[in-house]
């Protein structure tokens, strides 16, 4: 199999297991079993193709061309074959949970759901692996468009009215923004490849310049740097299972990695940082980090809380890309899969609660550790994660970042970052705290608690998810090997 051959077949993948879930709709066992192996089989290539980069490979096909410098084309390289290699390594396991959660939670329309799903991998797929804007465009488009169906999945006037927040926002924020950024910079450039070092230089005003960052950063809603994170909170009324793969993990990842990818291809490490183009867009990052945090604190419905932390960690990865440094290229890139984990578990964990306990409120979680045992130990690991505490993997990405805003000599940043990280504790570690050691107000004193547990499918995925948090802290040193071509983009910046 040759490395082009392999990426088509990536592509290809995710729409087989639409395929299988039409022609399965009837058979629950196939329908999800044979997304499950498509996930699987998705991995085994995006693996393959990143031991090709890893090695100094860049795999790479162009679909069609529509006037010189403007195509549909794919390139693997460090960044996309990290994204490609947290979505596709985390389908399957999100499909074993989806299957025990719409079950045991007796939800409607479920063929229609796991269409969906497979097809919004396959947006999350032709991201990462998109070779220059046009095609990142496309996918990142495609994406609002597959995923809208999810949130909207109850179809009640709650869920209504949270997919219109939702498509409103990213819509009006990719057109208005983004679109007029990329053809401004095709008319600035001629082209709109990813280079390494970027295309910008030398070809406008720095004025131009900041406008043109200013457009791309902000266009690119689904970072969800405020003001433009609305969408977020308010497409919790999707299922959990949307929750954690496509609002933890598929969704709002893309957003990070656009941000990413404008910073390393399209202006550069170099301009950003020779003619200060970011300095704004840091602050921005560090007022959503430390805000999010804040109004977390105050949001008693657990996904409400938890999305209001995503929206804080994001802001940390756009904070490590303006600040224009290798550390800080560092520590965003490893955010992308640290955060994937320790949040997709916390989601995980929270719809685990729902199914077993029909509990939405953090107030009314006492003491549910002692009924739900292992879901609470991994609400705690997947809490430790998200805060940056060893032995997680998340400890590594926020260390990178901390190392980078003091390398840029940004105290009022690095302290923002302290700040939020003890936020986070604040606002996750009593979850786990009072489900352990809290009296439970459903055990009358000295009965013996009983135990009730999600469905087995949900357990496996939110250990398996727990396990791989831990497991990513004794496996950074990899993943820091794919992306170090990444720090030459800037010099050794």
């Amino acid at each position: 199999m040759t490395p082009e051959f392999a990426i088509q077949l990536a592509l290809m993948l995710p729409l087989v297991a639409v395929g299988g879930t039409l022609l399965f709709s009837a058979r629950p066992n196939l329908r999800e079993g044979q997304a499950v192996l498509c996930g699987l089989a998705l991995f085994a290539i995006v693996v393959y193709l990143t031991k090709e980069v890893y090695w100094g490979g860049r795999p790479a096909f162009s679909l069609f061309e529509f006037v010189p410098g403007l195509s549909i084309a794919f390139k693997v390289e460090p960044l996309g074959a990290l994204f490609a290699l947290v979505a596709s390594s985390l389908w399957s396991v999100t499909t074993i949970y989806a299957a025990g959660y719409m079950r045991g939670h007796h939800e409607k329309n479920q063929t229609r759901f796991f269409c969906f799903f497979s097809a919004a991998i396959f947006a999350a797929i032709g991201a990462a692996f998109a070779g220059n804007m046009l095609t990142l465009f496309f996918f990142y488009e495609l994406m609002t468009l597959l995923t809208y169906p999810l949130v909207t999945h109850h179809g009640t006037k709650e869920a209504m009215r949270g997919g219109r927040i939702y498509f409103g926002i990213l819509i009006f924020g990719s057109i208005a923004f983004m679109l007029l950024a990329i053809l401004w910079t095709y008319h600035l450039t001629g082209t709109l490849d990813f280079e390494p070092g970027g295309i910008l230089k030398g070809s406008a005003s720095r004025g131009v310049l900041v406008a043109l960052l200013m457009l791309y950063i902000f266009g690119t809603g689904k970072a969800a740097l405020m003001p433009f994170h609305r969408w977020l909170p308010a497409a919790m009324v999707a299922p959990t299972p949307v929750s954690a793969l496509l609002h933890a993990v598929a969704v709002v990842k893309v957003g990070v990695f656009t941000v990413l990818k404008v910073t390393l291809y399209i202006f550069g490490i170099d301009l950003l940082h020779e003619q200060g183009l970011s300095t704004i867009l840091m602050y921005v990052a560090g007022y959503t980090m430390l805000a999010a945090s804040l109004i977390a604190m105050t949001k008693d419905n657990l996904k409400e809380r938890l999305a209001y932390s995503t929206v804080s960690q994001l802001s940390y990865i756009v904070l490590g890309a303006m600040l224009a440094n290798d550390l800080g290229i560092m520590g965003a890139s490893l955010h992308i899969a640290m955060h994937a984990f320790g949040k997709i578990t916390l989601f995980f964990c929270a719809g685990a609660f729902i199914v077993a306990a029909h509990k939405t409120e953090i107030s009314d979680m006492r003491g549910l550790g002692r009924r739900m045992p292992i879901t609470m130990a991994a609400f705690f690991v997947g809490a430790i994660a998200v805060i940056g505490l060893p032995p997680c993997g998340g400890a590594w990405s926020k260390w990178y970042l901390a190392l980078a805003t003091a390398e840029a000599e940004q105290w009022a940043l690095l302290a923002a970052l302290m700040i939020s990280s003890l936020l986070n504790i604040a606002y996750l570690m009593p979850i786990p705290v009072w489900g352990f050691f809290a009296p439970d107000p459903q055990t009358p004193p000295g009965e013996k608690t009983k135990i009730v547990e999600a469905p087995v499918a949900c357990l496996m995925a939110l250990v398996t998810t727990a396990v791989m948090s831990v497991a990513l802290f004794f496996l950074a040193g990899k993943i820091e090997l794919l992306l170090a071509p990444l720090r030459m983009l800037g010099g050794g910046r």
